[in-house]
This record gives C-alpha cells, structure tokens and sequence, in this order.
C-alpha cells in the first residue's frame, strides 16, 4: 500500500504505530522529520531525542519542515515515516505560504509516490473550538489536510489508547 495515514489524539500511539509498520515493511526506513521551528525549544529537544532513542540505528532521518511534496517525490521507491503532518502545516503557516495550494501539492505528490509513505497526523476536530482565530484557522486547515491525505491514503488508521483502528 502505497500511502497509510495514521491518524489520532496527542500520545496515542500514532508515532509507534507508524514505525512499527515501516519495520515490517522494510530493514532501511527513512524517517522524514518536519519539526524544524521549535528545535530551539528544550523540552522539544528531549521529545526528539526520545524519538530518535525509540528508532534505532537502521533509520535514515531527513528533516524538512517545509518541502513535504519535494522531500517525498526525491525519497519515492522507499518506506518513510513522515511525523509529523501538524508541525509542517504549522511551518508552512508560518512562512505565510497558501496552505491550500500546499495541501493540494502534497495531495497530488502522494498520489504518484512509488514506495510506502505512513504520515502521522493529529486528529483536531475532536475537542472544543478553538478561542482565538489563528487557532481556529489551523485547526480548519489541518481538518482539511487530513481530509486530502485521507483522499491520497489506502489505508487509514485512528489510534488510539496505542490500537488502531482501521477506517479504510
């Protein structure tokens, strides 16, 4: 299956999961980082080292936190974990890009990806609406990236509690 996205709440399990299935499916995985803007963050630090210590020495790490859809088209014929879906639309966000035109690349990108891409996404549209309206925009433009990931995906999971739960 050319692309898994694994969706679910904070510390659910989404991560493991993702790698769990990229072990099985290959002994050379890449795991395409896209945090980025809060690497100088101390507690951000130690959640990326736990990551990198949950891996192990057999993963290749890319990090981008702004060109998902170039990163994934150079990494194609390949089993890569892109964790995590949020932290880029947050760069992208950032940077002032349009983020739908974005996640319409992104979308296009993984409909001609030759290899296995799982994408890690938080689910957000779960919880209560958001107070200000740059929380509210996010919240709207990750909903609606989940939706054209979940579009471009094979297989989706919900995860939570650490079990999946298959959705398509």
């Amino acid at each position: 299956m050319p692309v898994t996205l694994i969706l679910g709440g904070a510390r659910s399990g989404k991560s493991a999961r993702a790698q769990a299935l990229a072990e099985a499916a290959s002994r050379s995985p890449v795991y395409l980082a896209t945090s980025g803007s809060m690497s100088d963050d101390a507690e951000w630090q130690a959640r990326i080292a736990h990551h990198r210590a949950a891996r192990g020495a057999h993963w290749r790490l890319v990090e981008e936190p702004l060109a998902l859809a170039d990163t994934l088209g150079r990494l194609a014929g390949g089993v890569v974990v892109v964790d995590c879906l949020p932290l880029w639309l947050a760069n992208r966000m950032q940077e002032g890009r349009d983020v739908a035109a974005e996640t319409e690349d992104l979308g296009a990108a993984l409909t001609r990806f030759s290899g296995h891409a799982l994408l890690v996404s938080n689910e957000v549209g779960m919880g209560l609406a958001p107070e200000n309206a740059l929380g509210r925009a996010f919240r709207d433009a990750q909903g609606r990236l989940n939706q054209a990931v979940a579009a471009a995906a094979g297989r989706v999971e919900f995860i939570a509690a650490g079990l999946p739960l298959r959705l398509k």
